[in-house]
């Protein structure tokens, strides 16, 4: 665990950040920091899902304020470099580092992490200023004896609450301590402080009410400083063959910024440019497994939310709440909010949306699993849909539709487009593994179409349209008519899949017709 005047990890951190082929300047956020040093309301307090950036900055901060480091070398050229501020603060304030997910060894209990940290920073007053605490002092009393100021950065201050001994009086002690150490102090310059848990969520009290709370969805001060923005990405890959900017967007983006804008993953943008493909790096680890687990115990409350996003439609909510009380999670509001605040869904003008092609895997998944009853047992036929469909079964592909339909699913029933949406999602879920499936507007007309576009040419294109109370040819001659085909002109051979459902007869009739470009 790293505390108090040692931080040269961070500036061994910010000189590998510099030295990297992919670097995005985020150094004007030094600006907004050194306008809040000694003002008496210097706290803030940065909350975004994992890899979004907040560990570089926090290893800008410390190579840039820590008196006895030179680093003015290392911003040349750097935005901030030509800010006033820039020579007034380089390197010359006593900063205290603490990574909060750094746990002692051994560490079974509350008792054993809180120990160490009060240890370390006890042990470093002592050595960097000649402070030595008594027998029971507590350690702001201590600090307050070394007659310096501080700056604090403070990372991952909620990482203790993801360990299994954390009981709820633990959390309110560790709330105490950190309340302790910086609220009013005297010695506080600037507490800069980082993590995924919003504070408001754990603080019923006004224990950390200092803070001035910037989260994933509600900051408009810091947004610019946490993910990269669309002209980033653009940037960037002036300087790699690939991917190109399209696939990043497709893969990476979905996340918004106050104004609607384009704000992308870092880390796997990162990754996709660093090794020319796009791919799946969303890592799972800490509060993922959280959050599935979440599902998989509440997915009643969820189900359709789930659903409904994967068919690509926005979940219109107003969430109450942006962060999780605590990850024993029990209704719908407190698991999507959950979702949004380690960034599994995207919140923007109250529309929850699965952000892009990298996260929807991650909720496709959740569709297979069996706590999600009769959506997996459609889903798990699939497959066999695909191939009926490729084999123009329509005899086959009509009865597993109407099988779909006759499950007891109250957001299967065709009550509108989105409903039928749905249905289609379902049913061909596996299908996209090998196409791109995009759903057409259909402008409340009662109807939904889909265009598979095929990930690799030896799949033909699927033009699909799911209609009620008409006839299956009729779909077919309105495909022609509306000219769908168009949407794929690059093919040859196309497969035009036309079903209609009967609203008195609950029976499906389908036709599947081979459309050959002359």
């Amino acid at each position: 665990m790293m505390y108090c005047l040692d931080t040269d990890t961070l500036m061994i951190n910010f000189k590998r950040i510099l030295n990297n082929d992919i670097y995005v300047d985020k150094s004007m956020l030094i600006e907004k920091t050194n306008h809040m040093i000694g003002i008496g309301n210097g706290y803030v307090c940065i909350t975004r899902p994992r890899h979004f950036g907040k560990i570089s900055n926090m290893s800008m901060l410390g190579a840039y304020y820590t008196v006895g480091y030179d680093a003015q070398s290392l911003f040349d050229g750097l935005k901030i470099e030509k800010h006033d501020t820039f020579t007034k603060h380089l390197n010359k304030h006593h900063v205290i580092y603490i990574d909060f997910s750094r746990l002692s060894d051994p560490c079974n209990t509350y008792e054993d992490y809180i120990s160490w940290v009060k240890f370390c920073l006890k042990h470093d007053m002592k050595d960097a200023y000649g402070v030595e605490a008594q027998v029971g002092e507590p350690i702001q009393e201590v600090m307050k004896r070394t007659k310096q100021n501080f700056i604090f950065l403070l990372d991952e201050w909620d990482a203790i609450f993801y360990e299994s001994f954390m009981s709820e009086e633990d959390k309110e002690s560790y709330l105490k301590f950190l309340k302790g150490l910086l609220k009013d102090q005297p010695y506080v310059e600037l507490a800069f402080m980082t993590g995924v848990l919003p504070i408001t969520k754990y603080t019923a009290g006004s224990e950390l009410n200092m803070f001035d709370e910037c989260s994933f969805v509600n900051d408009r001060e810091y947004e610019d400083y946490y993910g990269f923005g669309e002209t980033e990405v653009k940037e960037l890959c002036k300087h790699f063959k690939q991917p190109v900017y399209k696939d990043l967007k497709y893969w990476y983006d979905g996340y918004y910024k106050s104004d609607g804008s384009s704000l992308f993953n870092p880390r796997s943008v990162s990754f996709a440019l660093s090794k020319g493909y796009c791919k799946n790096y969303w890592t799972e680890t800490g509060p993922m497994n959280e959050i599935a687990d979440v599902i998989e115990h509440n997915v009643v409350a969820v189900r359709e939310d789930i659903v409904q996003m994967v068919s690509g439609i926005p979940v219109e909510i107003e969430l109450e709440g942006y962060g999780a009380a605590q990850l024993d999670l029990n209704n719908r509001n407190e698991i999507l909010s959950a979702m949004v605040v380690f960034g599994f869904l995207s919140y923007h003008d109250n529309e929850l949306r699965i952000p892009n092609k990298e996260l929807m895997e991650k909720f496709e998944k959740v569709l297979k699993r069996e706590s999600m009853g009769e959506v997996a047992e459609i889903v798990s036929q699939s497959k066999q849909m695909l191939e009926a469909t490729l084999n123009q079964d329509s005899e086959k592909v009509a009865a597993m539709m109407e099988a779909a339909h006759d499950k007891e699913i109250p957001f299967i029933q065709y009550n509108d487009e989105n409903s039928m949406a749905c249905v289609v999602t379902l049913c061909h879920l596996y299908a996209r593994n090998h196409y791109d499936i995009i759903r057409e507007a259909a402008s409340g007309k009662g109807y939904a179409v889909f265009i598979f576009r095929p990930k690799k040419d030896r799949y033909p294109p699927i033009i699909m349209e799911l209609k009620y109370n008409k006839s299956a040819k009729d779909v077919i001659d309105q495909i022609h008519e509306r000219n769908y085909v168009d949407k794929v002109k690059d093919y040859p051979e196309v497969l035009l899949v036309g079903i209609n459902y009967d609203t008195k007869t609950k029976h499906h009739e389908c036709i599947i017709d081979t459309h050959y470009r002359t």
